[in-house]
């Protein structure tokens, strides 16, 4: 198992679409990596203003839900140790088949051209000295165009600042396809998935098993993901009241949940085959 320099502080920076996304991916890792006296930085590029919410509990899609959301995001990070958290503040770009008119004073995030956007994150990498920036791949994992957009920009972002002499390592954060349709199929078998949730589009989802570069063990930290997932309430329920993915996720029994979420997956695309690391910063200098 890759063991970190002792002494060694490094910073990590993690490139999310929306605040909840951290809570599902990464955070395990966020938390680890806080507990082992690393720098923890949560850059969010939209509001999450267009998530889907109860809304008699939450307030409608727009300002109100965004402000509660950017609330959620902070005491999320505050139970995983981070230390900065940026909101970009694009507006959130929905997941319908077009793409909403941009609101008053805001611009989607998929509008926003891409050196405006990567020089934003670059600005973040520049001013905390990254080691490794976590974005998506190149589908964004599931495919909403928020993620894939959050690829692009952080690919971009990586490549303007090794330009400018920072020699930041990229990491996809990501899920074993194979691994994720199994467990999907067993809890379908107890469990009815809300409306909006699509099961075949994960089989073309995140990564194949032989791409990922990182297996990093959590399991002593996933007592702080599951705060994270529970600061999301907004997001746990829908406008019916009904269970979401996440709030069905949060509520699972603490020993099951410590098993299911027990590791994260990240893929570092200039990796050689084979690589096989168990910590974020294993192979810097």
């Amino acid at each position: 198992m890759d063991q970190p320099a002792p002494g060694l502080r490094r910073t990590l920076v993690l490139f999310h679409a929306h605040p909840d996304d951290e809570a599902l991916l990464t955070a395990g890792t966020m938390a680890r990596a806080a507990a082992e006296g690393h720098r923890v930085v949560l850059v969010v590029a939209t509001d999450g203003a267009l998530g889907l919410t109860d809304e008699a509990a939450f307030g409608t899609t727009g300002d109100a839900l965004a402000s509660t959301r950017s609330r959620e995001l902070a005491a999320s990070a505050d139970a995983l140790g981070v230390e900065r958290t940026v909101e970009l503040g694009f507006a959130d770009s929905g997941s319908g088949a077009e793409v909403p008119p941009d609101p008053p004073g805001g611009r989607r995030f998929v509008g926003v051209p891409l050196d405006e956007a990567a020089e934003v994150l670059a600005a973040v990498l520049l001013e905390e000295r990254a080691d490794v920036l976590t974005t998506y791949d190149p589908r964004g994992g599931y495919g909403h165009r928020d993620h894939v957009r959050v690829h692009e920009v952080g690919a971009r972002a990586a490549q303007i600042v090794r330009e400018r002499g920072l020699p930041v390592t990229v990491l996809w954060a990501t899920l074993p396809r194979d691994l994720l349709c199994r467990a999907i199929d067993l809890v379908a078998r107890v469990y009815r998935f809300p409306p909006e949730f699509d099961r075949a589009g994960f089989d073309r989802a995140f990564s194949a098993r032989a791409d990922i570069t990182h297996r990093i063990p959590v399991r002593p930290h996933t007592p702080a993901k599951r705060a994270s997932m529970r600061a999301h309430a907004s997001q746990a329920t829908d406008s019916a009241g009904g269970d979401r993915t996440l709030g069905m996720l949060a509520r699972i029994p603490r020993p099951v949940f410590g098993l299911v979420f027990g590791r994260e997956w990240f893929v570092d695309p200039d990796a050689p085959a084979g690589t096989a690391h168990t910590d974020v910063f294993a192979g810097l200098s």
